[in-house]
């Protein structure tokens, strides 16, 4: 099961908030909208992604940061099962 989170952030704040996310290793999947809910990119992440591999992702990250003065990321994250274990 996965959850979504939406944050509304400014195009200089993008780059920052995005690596932010990746940092914390929990999301799997980024969208990146404009401020009328167009889709503009969306990239899934994995397990284990190491920085040469993220550097196009930065770089497109970038560019689009210059070129919107207001966004939304929508961050997925799967949600770990936790089994039911009894207290004792």
């Amino acid at each position: 099961m996965s959850t979504k989170e939406t944050f509304s952030i400014n195009g200089e704040a993008l780059l920052g908030k995005i690596k932010e996310i990746i940092n914390e290793g929990k999301a799997s999947r980024i969208t990146i909208s404009d401020k009328h809910g167009k889709e503009l990119m969306t990239f899934p992440l994995s397990v284990g992604l190491f920085g040469v591999i993220l550097a196009p992702v930065f770089a497109a990250v970038g560019t689009l940061a210059a070129l919107v003065t207001e966004c939304t990321i929508t961050v997925e994250r799967e949600e770990e099962d936790k089994e039911d274990t009894p207290k004792e």
